[in-house]
C-alpha cells in the first residue's frame, strides 16, 4: 500500500490505460480522482472497478481539462475530498483525434489536438503543483510517436506528444528544487481502443511482428510504470520520458 494516504488525479481516468492507473493506484491505496470529460458509464466501471480493488476511494469528477476553469473546480472538487495536498498528478487526458495528411488538416484540427495534449498537462500542471509539497509526484502521457513523428496522418498528434516530453524536462527542472520530480511514458502500441478506433488491423499485427516480445503491450503494464515512477521507489528519477515499447524502439 504504497501510496497509502495519498491523493492521485487522474485526468481521462476513465477508460482503456487512465482506468488501469486509476484501478492500479488505488490498490496501492491511493485516493484517486477519476476524471471524465463526456462518458459518465466508463467513469462509474471505473468507480468500480477502484472499490473492489481493496484499496484506496474513488471519487469521479466530470471536466473538460482543455479549459482552466474545470481544471480548477477539478483540484479543488478532490481537495474539498480528500484534504489540501495532492500528491500525485497523472496527465493521460489526450488523444489522435483522426489521422489527417497536411493538406487535410487545417488551423482549428492542429489547434485542438494541441490543446487536447499539452495544453491540458499544462493547465492540470499548473493548478496541481501548488498543492504538492516535496515527495510530490507528477507522470505524463507523452507516446512513442513523440519520438518518431508517429505513423501515416499523425503529425498533429507526434507533434503535441513531443510538447509533452519537452514540458516534462523543463516541470522536472523547474519543480525538482521543491521536491517535485515529474516524468513521462512513452508508450508504443498498446492495446486500447485508441488503436482499435485510429489503426487498422493490418497495422497492428505488423507492429506486433515487428517487436522483440511479439506482442502489443497492455494498459495494465503502463499503469504498472506510472505506479512505478509515481511512488517513492523512484525517488531519483526526474525529468525521464521512459519508453514501454516491448522493444520496438530504443530512445
Amino acid at each position: 500500500m504504497k501510496f497509502a494516504g495519498k491523493t492521485a488525479i487522474v485526468t481521462g481516468g476513465s477508460r482503456d490505460i487512465g482506468r488501469a492507473i486509476s484501478v492500479k493506484l488505488a490498490s496501492e491505496g491511493a485516493n484517486v480522482v477519476v476524471n471524465y470529460n463526456s462518458n459518465e458509464e466508463d467513469a462509474d466501471a471505473t468507480l468500480a472497478a477502484i472499490a473492489a480493488s481493496g484499496g484506496g476511494k474513488g471519487i469521479k469528477v466530470k471536466a473538460d481539462v482543455t479549459k482552466a476553469a474545470d481544471v480548477d473546480a477539478l483540484v479543488a472538487k478532490a481537495r474539498a475530498e480528500f484534504g489540501d495536498a495532492i500528491h500525485v498528478l497523472v496527465n493521460n487526458a489526450g488523444g489522435l483525434v483522426a489521422r489527417k495528411t497536411l493538406e487535410e488538416m487545417d488551423e482549428e484540427f492542429f489547434n485542438f489536438v494541441m490543446q487536447l495534449n499539452i495544453t491540458s498537462t499544462f493547465l492540470a500542471t499548473k493548478a496541481v503543483a501548488p498543492h504538492m509539497g516535496a515527495g510530490g509526484a507528477i507522470v505524463n502521457l507523452a507516446s512513442l510517436a513523440g519520438r518518431d513523428g508517429g505513423g501515416g496522418g499523425a503529425s498533429a498528434y507526434a507533434t503535441s506528444k513531443g510538447a509533452v516530453m519537452t514540458f516534462t524536462r523543463a516541470m522536472a527542472k523547474e519543480l525538482g528544487p521543491k521536491g517535485i520530480r515529474t516524468n513521462a511514458l512513452c508508450p508504443g502500441m498498446i492495446a486500447t481502443a485508441f488503436h482499435d478506433k485510429f489503426t487498422p488491423d493490418a497495422a497492428r499485427e505488423n507492429v506486433a511482428n515487428s517487436t522483440p516480445l511479439k506482442r502489443q503491450g497492455k494498459a495494465e503494464e503502463t499503469a504498472d510504470l506510472v505506479a512505478y515512477l509515481a511512488s517513492d521507489e523512484a525517488s531519483f528519477i526526474n525529468g525521464a520520458n521512459i519508453d514501454i515499447n516491448g522493444g520496438l524502439a530504443y530512445s
